[in-house]
């Protein structure tokens, strides 16, 4: 059998297949193949990733077939490593949590759930749906970033779940559709008497030209977005204002710095009580559907299923 080395090149040729497969190297296999790569493969089974190398290699020569091709980050499995996952994945998985029940220490404190998404979604819709479980004993540990890092340290093990508006792509991640978010066009009311609804209606953007513009960056990516898919033209002003928050955003636009685009759960109570204005109705606005995401196997934390479930049942009342 011929296996990479890290390099990617064919480094050797290994003994004959032969001897029972050992427990933790499919154990590992697993979590190198659910990952992605022989570091966070490590990190969520708190190995070095040298032992991680060596238990792959001897699964390797026991099979006689090579499982990851290396790549510049990470690894991709080969078929034979797709087809022994597919007939390890389900055993495996019960047997982690049968084992996980046995090792259960009640007199222990409890494990905090680390949990990851934007700030402006965990404060608006997810910390208010889960603050009731700390009563019952939920312990939360919260983060906030961007989503491509959050997505990256979920695949090696720094997270439980993450909130994420960006889908994870591949196999190494589980994601569930949670909810769409709808984006809005609003300015308070004071710019939206000087606006008119009917005049943005009949001139389209143009009737914005002259209208500062607030956005969370430069870039304008809601901003944009919303002229592209309403308007269908390229927003090419600069803004007046940006705050790297969308919470910011609103509070800005709330007391008059201008026009924004944003997520109608955010901004929906400001609505409600008139501190803010929607400018335009379309039929089909843009919208963008936010995630739950997290490993596959057996969700390992006692309390992520639960947590999972009330996010799901509070979304579907949004």
């Amino acid at each position: 059998m011929t296996y990479r080395d890290s390099n990617g090149s064919v480094s050797g040729t290994g003994p004959r297949a032969g001897g029972a497969l050992d427990l933790q190297q499919l154990r590992t296999f697993l979590a190198v193949h659910r990952s992605g790569s022989f570091t966070a493969a490590a990190q969520l089974l708190r190995l070095s990733q040298p032992t991680v190398t060596t238990q792959i290699r001897s699964l390797e020569r026991r099979l006689g077939r090579t499982l990851f091709d290396r790549l510049p980050r990470g690894v991709a499995p080969t078929s034979e490593a797709n087809d022994l996952a597919a007939r390890i994945a389900e055993p495996l998985d019960a047997l982690e949590v049968v084992a996980g029940e046995g090792g259960a220490d009640a007199s222990a404190p409890p494990v905090p759930l680390r949990l990851a998404g934007p700030a402006e979604a965990l404060h608006a819709l997810v910390l208010p749906a889960l603050a009731p479980l700390v009563e019952e004993g939920v312990r939360l540990r919260v983060r906030t970033g961007p989503a491509d890092g959050l997505l990256d340290e979920l695949r090696s093990g720094r997270h439980d779940l993450v909130l994420s508006m960006v889908r994870p792509r591949g196999r190494a991640l589980l994601a569930e559709p949670l909810v769409d978010e709808e984006f809005v066009l609003v300015a308070s009311p004071s710019w939206a008497r000087r606006i008119r609804r009917e005049r943005l209606g009949r001139q389209g953007p143009s009737a914005l030209c002259a209208i500062p513009l607030v956005a969370y960056d430069d870039d304008l990516p809601l901003l944009r977005r919303y002229w592209r898919h309403v308007f269908g033209v390229r927003l090419t002003c600069e803004p007046a204002v940006t705050v790297p928050d969308l919470r910011g955003v609103l509070a800005a636009v709330v007391n008059g710095a201008g026009v924004t685009v944003l997520p109608r759960y955010l901004c929906q109570e400001a609505l409600d009580d008139g501190r803010l204005v929607t400018l335009l109705d379309p039929e089909e606005p843009p919208i963008n559907t936010a995630y739950l995401v997290r490993r596959p196997g057996p969700m390992g934390h006692p309390h992520l299923e639960g947590v999972w479930k009330r996010l799901v049942a509070a979304a579907s009342r949004c």
